[in-house]
This record gives structure tokens, sequence and C-alpha cells, in this order.
């Protein structure tokens, strides 16, 4: 009788053995939580596409964020909900802006959590993109050009009011050219040497978005954003945008969607010694509840291998909106 050379299954024969020699970890120290802050008072409305997560006000803040840190998660990122907009997004930048009042707040809790703070317009400005537009019309129809350069002084002073009010880090989602430069060359002159920025730095014009448009109220009022977000179909020019954003002094870098680019995160890995934050989106995120809602699916198995996989994938940092029950899953283990 002849025997196999080489016996994997003796490393699988049971969970202790498993346990031991374990690739790779899921922590609840990799997590970060996003929130929804809007406007109001006693506001806690859940958000019909996705399950379990909530717009809040400032209100009704603080038992969210309590739960949050007794799960143990280091990190929040805010987005927030104003209650007025206009065609430059005023509101995201004024002193007395929802984030900024949300990180205040949350600061005055809970020093010790990280705030992250979204740093783009579309939740914003009146026609939803993320910058300032020109807008023309074509056979009665409304067209717009997003104006780069024009955008960046906006967004500069966006995240310097955000790091003002107390946020940890800066968060650029826009991708504008040049917004790292414009970010760090704005929160060093006025004093944030110290806050680095977690750049969206290889973000994708994504379907996998569609239940967050919902969430933020910042679906584009015309067009599309693929002028500015990345082909899907485009993996080498992950590594320019990345690369770009290095050089400009980036401290962490991010791939957006995580599901459907797990390529794209270990190219990155392999390339940059940056952190390497994934967005675990909305869409990834409400296909999972519909299916366990159904039945079809066992949740907690399935977010856990997801996850794992980012990790596996190359990712340090996961942005979830899993991160409360992947933290109490931990907690029961």
């Amino acid at each position: 009788m002849s025997f196999p050379i080489v016996r994997h299954r003796r490393l699988r024969q049971s969970a202790g053995m498993r346990n031991l020699v374990r690739e790779t970890v899921l922590n609840v120290n990799d997590l970060i939580m996003p929130i929804f802050v809007t406007y109001g008072q006693g506001v806690k409305n859940e958000i019909s596409s996705m399950p379990g997560i909530y717009h809040f006000s400032l209100d009704m803040l603080k038992a969210e964020v309590d739960e949050i840190v007794s799960l143990g998660i280091p990190a929040v990122l805010l987005f927030g909900i104003p209650e007025t907009k206009d065609s430059v997004g005023t509101s995201a930048f004024v002193e007395d802006g929802i984030v900024q009042e949300a990180t205040r707040l949350i600061k005055s809790w809970y020093p010790d959590l990280l705030v992250v703070a979204d740093t783009c317009l579309c939740e914003f400005t009146d026609h939803g993109h993320c910058g300032m537009v020109h807008t023309f019309e074509v056979d009665g129809k409304v067209h717009g050009d997003v104006m780069n350069d024009e955008s960046l002084e906006l967004l500069t002073k966006t995240a310097v009011s955000q790091a003002k009010a107390g946020a940890d880090i800066i968060a650029p989602s826009n991708m504008m050219d040049g917004f790292v430069q414009a970010i760090r060359a704005g929160l060093d002159e006025a004093g944030f040497e110290h806050v680095p920025i977690m750049s969206y730095s290889v973000k994708y014009a994504s379907a996998f978005y569609g239940p967050f448009r919902e969430a933020a109220d910042s679906a584009p009022q015309f067009g599309d954003r693929k002028t500015y977000q990345m082909d899907p179909a485009n993996a080498r020019e992950a590594l320019r945008e990345a690369e770009t954003d290095v050089l400009e002094g980036a401290d962490m870098l991010m791939v957006k969607p995580a599901l459907a680019y797990m390529d794209v995160i270990r190219t990155l890995k392999d390339q940059f010694d940056l952190p390497l934050v994934a967005y675990n989106v909305s869409g990834e995120y409400s296909m999972v509840k519909a299916a366990a809602l159904q039945g079809w699916i066992s949740e907690k198995a399935i977010v856990e291998e997801m996850l794992t996989g980012m990790k596996r994938a190359g990712a340090d940092i996961i942005i979830t909106y899993f991160a409360k029950d992947v933290a109490r899953w931990m907690q029961e283990r």
C-alpha cells in the first residue's frame, strides 16, 4: 500500500491545531465603523437599504458611540447630512457643520476614540458631485464639468475645519487630481502637521455604492462620477493613483470598494509600505444582509470569511458597516 509523501491534513485535524497555524487573523483593532450624522432632534432612522444602519441626530448619537467604544472598536468614520445644500458645499467647511459638531461631541465623550472625517463635498452640494461644477444645457438637459483645481480650495477648507474640530484623521474621498498635496499643505499651514491623511487613493466608479447614495443623500443630480472615479476595468491605473498620493504626502492608502478588488489590494500591498485600508462598502454590506434575512446564508460565517479575505489580500485596516457585529462575535468567542 502506497502512502502520500506529505499529509497536509495533519495541521487541520482539530480547532486547536487550526488556530495554532492560522496565517491571517481578523482583530477588532483592524476595524473602523462608519456613522451617518444628520440635523434635527430625536432622529434615529434606519436606512431602508442598509438594515441595522441609522441616521443619527446629534442628541441621539451618544448611545451609538457608547456601544462602539464598549465593543472595543478603535475608530469611527463620520459622514454628515446637512440641513442646507448649495452649489459649493458650504455646509462641509463651516465651523458649525454637522461633521464638525459631531466630532467635537465624540471627542468630548471619548478622547481616545479615533475620529476619521470623510472629506468630500458630495453630501453638501445641491448637485451631488464631489467638487465645484460648471453647468450648461444641451438640448434642454443639464450637463456639467467638475472643476478640479477650483475644487481643491474648498476641499482644503473642509479638511482644515474638520481638523480644528478635533478630527484625528482626514480621509479625502473626492478623487480630484492633486487633492492630497493641497490638503497636506493646508493642514500644515494651519498648524495640523500631526494630523494624518487617509487617502481614498483608489476609488472606483462602482455600482456597489448604491445604498450609500440613500444613506448620504448624495446621488448626482446629473451625469455620473466616471470622469473622476476610476474605471473598474483598470488595475495598473491604481498604481499610478496610489504612487501620486504617496509622493504628495498621504499617510495611509485606501482601495474602495474591496470585495471585487482584492487583486488591487494585493498589488498596492506589494508595492507600497504605507498602511493599507479596504472599504467594505454599502452594496457589499446590503447584499449579505439581504441574503441573510432570507435565510439563504449564514451572515456571521460569510462576514468573517469576507473580511478575513480582505486582510489576507493585504488590508491592514477595514472600514465596514459590519464592525459592531464582528466585534460582538469576537467578544462571544
